[in-house]
């Protein structure tokens, strides 16, 4: 982490205030999501399919509207669609603690939903516009600190919804308003560096600009590619957690178990993130790194497919270990796998782009894989369901392996031919 922090004050001003930016969201954010479901449900004792909406909400009016967020950042500049993602982010957390309506509720799921659109796709355009020739390590950087919130995050909710969840609502809200002001004070006003493209781009309509990306068949062919990768690291919160209590049941040690596989997705990414980024950058092109990181997601599920043909002891040590240990290496393949890949994707959907409309790029990329979440968690959980009643428990583990090779080998082929190619010749070797 200390190395880090060193590479951090190497960049502009900018760059390192997002990464902060970026920390405290998530910070604020996984201080609260984990524990509403149980408010909702406990507290104020709503039924089952009533807090599915409320939360599926939140979800659907982020991946709805990130394509309308980044338009949005494009056409008026990032800082004004960072600065009203928190403001209204802020609005949403402090309803959720000082509501008990359903309306209301829905309104603040909503409104949470909807800032992460408008601030997720404005980060990184910013981001990338900023770090220039050093896009790829900047993005490592940017995603140690994204995991560092993520780790935190709960860690501070569980201490505050201790107390009272409403404390929670009204911290984690207060983080985002001083957040806000931070962005509206010290964040400077930025737009993409192109007058020309800013003025073809305010001529143009945004039909039109859709249709121009819709278009870029490279760049789909990527962002349907890359899904697997979303999907796959997803087990982390699905799968992962499942097969743990499947095998070791919900107690104490259940619980324990899960925390670890946080635990060990978080650090590793914390500790491991930029050399991982270092060592890479220095031996392949982006599409070589981008099919490793999902090679070796794909790799992740092969320790517990391995576990499938072991006898399940009754209860002790033996029973504790394979509970355990198959998930955290899981776990931790499913980071190294990331690690790999992240800075590298970023970096691709810039150079994809053309530098141009960035970060609706990034919006209609999130989208694509948002869908894609939704459809795989779908499947994985009727994998998980068959394998239940027709005694295979194999099935899930070796179907997340096969999307994961497939995605890498999708991956190679676009970078074999040509589709993920840097605009500027790239001086690394291409290695079979």
């Amino acid at each position: 982490m200390k190395s880090a922090l060193a590479q951090v004050r190497t960049y502009e001003r900018s760059v390192r205030l997002l990464m902060v930016n970026q920390f405290t969201i998530n910070l604020g954010f996984y201080m609260l999501m984990p524990y509403l479901a149980a408010h909702l449900s406990g507290t104020l004792g709503l039924a089952g399919w009533v807090v599915g909406l409320v939360l599926g909400v939140r979800n659907f009016s982020q991946q709805g509207m990130f394509l309308v967020g980044g338009t949005l950042a494009d056409r008026f500049g990032y800082k004004p669609l960072i600065v009203a993602g928190c403001v209204l982010r802020t609005a949403g957390f402090a309803t959720l603690g000082l509501v008990d309506s359903l309306v209301a509720l829905i309104a603040a799921s909503a409104a949470t939903g909807l800032a992460g659109a408008l601030f997720n796709p404005a980060v990184r355009a910013y981001l990338a516009a900023d770090a220039g020739e050093r896009r790829v390590e900047a993005f490592a950087l940017f995603n140690v600190f994204y995991q560092a919130g993520i780790l935190l995050g709960p860690l501070v909710g569980m201490v505050l919804t201790g107390v009272d969840f409403r404390i929670t609502c009204l911290v984690a809200a207060g983080i985002f308003a001083l957040l806000s002001v931070v962005q509206i004070r010290a964040l400077p006003t930025r737009r993409a560096d192109h007058p020309k493209d800013e003025e073809e781009q305010d001529r143009e309509g945004v039909l039109t600009q859709w249709r121009g990306i819709i278009a870029n068949r490279p760049f789909l062919l990527f962002s349907g590619a890359m899904i697997g990768s979303y999907v796959l690291s997803f087990q982390v919160y699905l799968a992962l957690p499942l097969e743990v209590r499947r095998v070791g049941g919900d107690g104490q040690f259940g619980t324990a178990a899960v925390a670890m596989l946080f635990a060990v997705s978080g650090l590793s990414t914390i500790v491991g993130q930029t050399r991982v980024t270092a060592w890479c950058k220095a031996r392949y092109q982006a599409g070589q790194a981008l099919a490793r990181g999902l090679a070796a997601m794909g790799l992740a599920f092969v320790p517990l497919l391995t576990a499938t043909a072991l006898p399940v002891p009754e209860s002790g040590a033996g029973l504790w270990l394979l509970a355990a240990v198959p998930p955290a290496l899981a776990a931790l393949l499913l980071a190294v796998g990331t690690m790999i890949a992240y800075p590298f994707e970023m970096d691709t959907i810039v150079r994809l782009s053309g530098d141009r409309l960035v970060a609706t790029h990034y919006g209609l990329y999130n989208t694509i894989c948002g869908i894609g979440i939704t459809l795989g968690n779908l499947l994985t959980g009727a994998a998980l369901d068959a394998a239940r009643e027709a005694g295979m428990p194999a099935l899930p583990w070796i179907s997340l392996c096969v999307l994961g090779f497939g995605c890498a080998a999708a991956l190679y082929g676009l970078h074999r031919t040509g589709r993920l190619a840097t605009p500027a010749a790239d001086p690394r070797p291409v290695a079979a």
